[in-house]
């Protein structure tokens, strides 16, 4: 991990937990404030330090980002971020090693989340390199996982009204359901019997 100069406008933004995986700074800017690439193990995040305290500040997190395009040329490197929305992010005169290093842990990232593992495409030239990270469609959720989802959507299907009055009961023992919901909702189950 590097942290270089990390300026507590991104401290201020992190999430509970968020861990910061690699930082990099603009190598040459002949703006006031330098500009950030911060790679954390849930998201990408563009800083642009302004004057007088003022910044702007991007992200995108993994789940959204589609693609990563980067270019190593003879001198500096550039990143070109989109995410699923079309937002679009751009990083030029990046430190050319410290970039690779930042795109793959990028890689990285994408690929503990992906369902998938992520397609790579690689041109090298005599003066430079280019590289496309690219995340395929994904359908299932992340979240929860759709097996699991698919499971108890089954157990319900499949639980019949003797399964349902077996519960029934167990609420009615346990006190959390009254005497008179109970018969109302068990005359019902015993009616698909």
């Amino acid at each position: 991990m590097v942290k270089k100069e990390m300026p507590i406008e991104v401290e201020e933004n992190l999430y509970p937990g968020e861990q910061i995986s690699y930082s990099l700074k603009k190598k040459f800017s002949l703006e006031a404030k330098p500009k950030y690439l911060i790679v954390t193990d849930r998201r990408v995040m563009y800083l642009d330090l302004k004057i007088l305290g003022r910044y702007d500040l991007k992200d995108i997190p993994y789940e959204k980002l589609e693609q990563v395009s980067f270019h190593k040329g003879p001198v500096a490197s550039e990143f070109v971020l989109k995410s699923e929305e079309g937002g679009i992010i751009n990083l030029t005169w990046m430190e050319r090693e410290e970039a690779k290093s930042a795109l793959n842990a990028i890689q990285d990232s994408l690929n503990a989340i992906a369902v998938e593992p992520v397609s790579i495409q690689k041109k090298k030239g005599l003066l430079g390199e280019d590289l496309l990270l690219k995340k395929p469609p994904e359908l299932v959720s992340r979240t929860i996982p759709m097996t699991r989802v698919i499971e108890e959507r089954k157990a319900k299907a499949e639980e019949g009204p003797a399964e349902k009055l077996k519960k029934l009961k167990e609420l009615y023992d346990a006190g959390v359901i009254n005497e008179q919901e109970y018969e109302e909702k068990r005359k019902k189950l015993v009616e698909q019997l």
